[in-house]
């Protein structure tokens, strides 16, 4: 056959092209049309490893498409193979009509792990193809993902506890600037996180086919809402809370860890003096270098449920993915872990108190998250449905929950007190040190928000 082909090409009763770029989606062999379209192979008996990189001499016989293997053996193709604008000969239509088709063609990819499939396609049965939505067959390389838990373990550690080590630097002025780059640009990187990530990630599975649709559009929005809601609620309360405890017990020694020349007082009346009950706005914040202020621990810890509630999903999902796609998404989650660890490792750094235990605590909890979470998957790795009805809704809400606590805190409590609230370390910083820390939060922003185009 692969001997005829090119004659009955050239004198235009078959159509003769390539397809190349073949990859495999699970243990599907896909492969590119010249016009950058996306057709499946059908084999039967798919390659276990990487399939074939081409399949050359492109033909139809009748509506059914078909290639020549490297032995020279006809695949069946589902899909429009299409090239320019020529006519096919053999169906009457210009490569402008199949090329529609193509572009109709399901494709499917993942966004954090999960598989997510586009467009319409056609069946073999001719009709309209409905999208998968039971357990899939993948390749999975388990040695390959219990290796790379302790990657993900190392990364995640480096770094929540570099900003821990670098504001005991011995130079007061590194110190300053450590602290504001690292600082802003956790901030940035919250913020991404918050929107790029989980915003996205949240949407694309409320908006899954397989969950049926939602009659109600917003869904997304309002849970990412509620988040916030609940964020606020937590400090609010949390605040209150303080401040009624500091007003009732009296606390002299307070004045002078404080380093002041003001006579001790009980916390009722520093409460109520006007500078030091101004609005929970000030809050967080170690006004006069108040070392016994558990406000930003509060913060602090709200930060951290957001982050650990994204973190045990990206675990789950990351190792749920096929071989395929594994090592790509494995680079970008250690990238991810380790900018989110910088993250909330400087604002942990910074809360008063020794390192050890509270602070290490914390930022064991986040170091260890993902691996737990990349555990549970590889012990599900075999029955986990990404499609899956209830799995979408649980994942979708999860990932809204925390891209609203990030929303609160990153806006809030890192963004809005750091620059913009009186008190804030950026409001009368040295313009250097604005510079820096505005330099920062961009490239924050910017860097993690780039990692969103592979998870």
């Amino acid at each position: 056959m692969k001997i005829f082909v090119p004659l009955l090409a050239a004198i235009g009763l078959v159509r003769a092209v390539d397809i190349t770029d073949c990859h495999k989606h699970g243990d599907d062999v896909y492969c590119m049309t010249p016009d950058g379209g996306e057709v499946q192979v059908l084999l039967d008996n798919p390659p276990a490893g990487d399939p074939p990189s081409e399949y050359t001499d492109c033909h139809s016989h009748g509506d059914t498409s078909y290639c020549v293997d490297a032995d020279g053996n006809d695949v069946e193709i589902l899909g429009e193979i299409t090239t320019g604008s020529s006519t096919d000969s053999s169906t009457g239509t210009s490569s402008e009509e199949t090329s529609t088709d193509s572009s109709e063609e399901q494709n499917c990819h993942f966004h954090a792990g999960v598989e997510h499939c586009v467009g319409a396609g056609e069946s073999e049965s001719g009709g309209s193809s409905q999208p998968s939505c039971g357990v899939q067959s993948r390749d999975y390389d388990m040695p390959l993902r219990i290796g790379t838990l302790f990657v993900v373990l190392v990364t995640s550690s480096i770094g929540v506890f570099l900003p821990m080590g670098l504001v005991k630097l011995p130079s007061a002025s590194i110190n300053v600037w450590a602290s504001t780059i690292i600082k802003q640009f956790g901030t940035g990187v919250i913020l991404s996180t918050a929107f790029v990530h989980l915003y996205t990630h949240a949407d694309l599975m409320f908006g899954n086919e397989c969950l049926g649709g939602l009659e109600y559009e917003a869904t997304t929005s309002a849970v990412v809402m509620a988040g916030i809601f609940l964020s606020f609620l937590t400090e609010y309360i949390g605040h209150r809370y303080l401040l009624a405890r500091a007003a009732r017990s009296p606390s002299p020694s307070q004045p002078a860890d404080n380093g002041s020349n003001v006579s001790p007082k009980s916390a009722a009346d520093a409460v109520a003096q006007p500078h030091q009950h101004n609005t929970l706005a000030g809050l967080g914040h170690h006004h006069g270098g108040d070392p016994t202020n558990p406000n930003t621990k509060l913060s602090v810890l709200v930060m951290e449920a957001g982050v650990i509630f994204h973190s045990i999903l990206i675990g789950i999902t990351l190792v749920v993915a096929g071989d395929s796609f594994y090592k790509t998404l494995l680079v970008v989650i250690v990238f991810h872990q380790f900018f989110e660890g910088l993250a909330l490792g400087a604002r942990i750094a910074l809360l008063p108190g020794r390192t050890f235990p509270t602070k290490a605590i914390m930022g064991a909890a986040f170091a260890l998250v993902t691996p737990i979470g990349m555990a549970i998957g590889m012990g599900v790795i075999h029955s986990f449905n990404g499609q899956d009805r209830h799995t979408l809704i649980a994942l979708g809400t999860l990932d809204a929950l925390s891209a609203g606590i990030l929303v609160w805190v990153g806006v809030v409590d890192m963004w809005a007190r750091d620059w913009v609230i009186e008190g804030g370390d950026m409001m009368n910083a040295p313009y250097g040190h604005v510079t820096a820390g505005g330099i920062s939060l961009i490239a924050g922003m910017v860097l993690m928000g780039v990692l969103g185009k592979w998870a």
